[in-house]
């Protein structure tokens, strides 16, 4: 078993952002230190301009170790590496402790950085190359196919080796893109797009549609377990829950059922609208595919989105329910979405939905009623929950701070 030295981190995205990008290495340190630190309170971080280091210990587990990291956004790629003097012996010597237990075939590659060193990358990796062979009878050199490379960096104090590397989850840092509220309902889809937004830096508030009697506080249960796995990745995350039968049934009372969900769709964006600003949001974002349901068509969006003026995020959009199906499993969302309790948009679903719907349509019938005053109702008794170190509480009127 190899004692690697540290773990490199690559910034993938990170490197595309020019004078900003010590903005986004600075979030990432400390979304690191936020979501390690109590695990591996040993944990050393270095943040350079190429990479972040993080100086292993013998107390520390690195697969484990490795797998945090996989759920951190701004990582792009995690290699276990040796840290050697820069020097051909030092060079040597710790590329032999990476390859002598390696069997098959191998290739050299090198980066040299440091362009005052002696031997250029291609004598390097001659010089390497030679030293393996002598010293493991098992392995042979494959330029072209080999079984694994030998990834050299030379610096200029130091020089480091790696032999295998992890992907990471890529993205930006937690917190560097704003915030968004997200429409979260008990299905599979809303907590895939919150994996998502996590995934490009945003972070995200959650706002859910309950219709009791109708719909059973099961499915609120099932949110708090959905948002405690978030947890991991957002320290805090609020789920403002809208109570929503009187406005729901009031539009199954005033409208013919082909456009209920089109207008029922119509005033969450609105409650939506009005919650935002409260919590800093500068976008909402729901988790629709296109074509998946009637209220998910391009026709159907346009009218939809008419009622708000905030940008509208669906990370979903074009994938297809196999894709998102696979994401929950490998976010762990899977299990609970399954549970066997439904949201309002379930429960109330018309028979022939309007596909198609026409916006001056949903103007006229929105003028038949007075939705306002319900709508008004439905925002003020907004019942708001901390999901916070997967634990739930009430929120504390006197802090909306993330």
């Amino acid at each position: 078993m190899i004692n690697y030295d540290y773990l490199l981190l690559h910034y993938g995205e990170l490197s595309t952002k020019g004078h900003n990008r010590q903005l986004f290495v600075q979030q990432l340190l400390r979304n690191l230190k936020h979501s390690l630190g109590i695990k591996y309170p040993t944990l050393e971080y270095e943040a350079k301009h190429e990479h972040l280091y993080l100086k292993l210990t013998p107390a520390i587990e690195i697969s484990s170790l490795i797998s945090d990291l996989g759920r951190i956004s701004g990582i792009q790629r995690i290699t276990p590496v040796l840290r050697s003097l820069s020097t051909l012996e030092g060079l040597k010597e710790n590329a032999l402790r990476l390859l002598v237990e390696k069997t098959g075939t191998f290739k050299v590659k090198v980066k040299r950085s440091n362009k005052s060193f002696p031997l250029s990358s291609y004598e390097v990796a001659d010089e390497l190359g030679g030293f393996i062979l002598e010293n493991n009878k098992n392995l042979t050199v494959d330029v072209h196919a080999p079984d694994f490379i030998l990834n050299v960096e030379i610096r200029d104090d130091y020089s480091y080796l790696s032999d295998l590397s992890y992907p990471g989850l890529g993205g930006y840092p937690l917190g560097m893109n704003g915030k968004v509220l997200l429409l979260l309902s008990g299905g599979l889809d809303s907590p895939v797009a919150a994996s998502l937004l996590l995934r490009r830096g945003l972070l995200i508030e959650a706002l859910h549609f309950a219709a009791p009697p109708y719909t059973s506080s099961s499915v609120i249960e099932k949110l708090f377990d959905i948002l405690k796995i978030f947890n991991n990745e957002q320290q805090v995350i609020r789920l403002h829950v809208a109570p929503f039968t009187e406005l729901q049934l009031s539009i199954y009372e005033h409208c013919p059922e082909s456009y209920c969900i089109t207008i029922m769709r119509r005033m969450m964006m609105r409650i939506a609208s009005e919650v935002a600003p409260q919590y800093g949001a500068e976008a909402l974002a729901t988790g629709e595919a296109v074509g998946q349901v009637a209220s998910q068509t391009l026709s159907s969006m346009r009218v939809i989105n008419e009622v708000t003026n905030y940008p509208v995020i669906r990370p979903l959009a074009v994938l297809d329910k196999i894709d998102i199906i696979k994401k929950a499993k490998e976010i762990g969302t899977y299990d609970i979405s399954i549970r066997p309790f439904e949201d309002c948009c379930t429960i109330f679903t018309p028979k022939n939905p309007k596909t198609k719907p026409h916006l001056k349509e949903c103007l006229y019938l929105e003028k038949k009623w007075d939705w306002e005053t319900l709508l008004k109702k439905a925002v003020a008794e907004i019942k708001t929950y901390v999901i916070k170190g997967g634990e739930v509480s009430d929120e504390d009127d006197s802090t909306h701070s993330s």
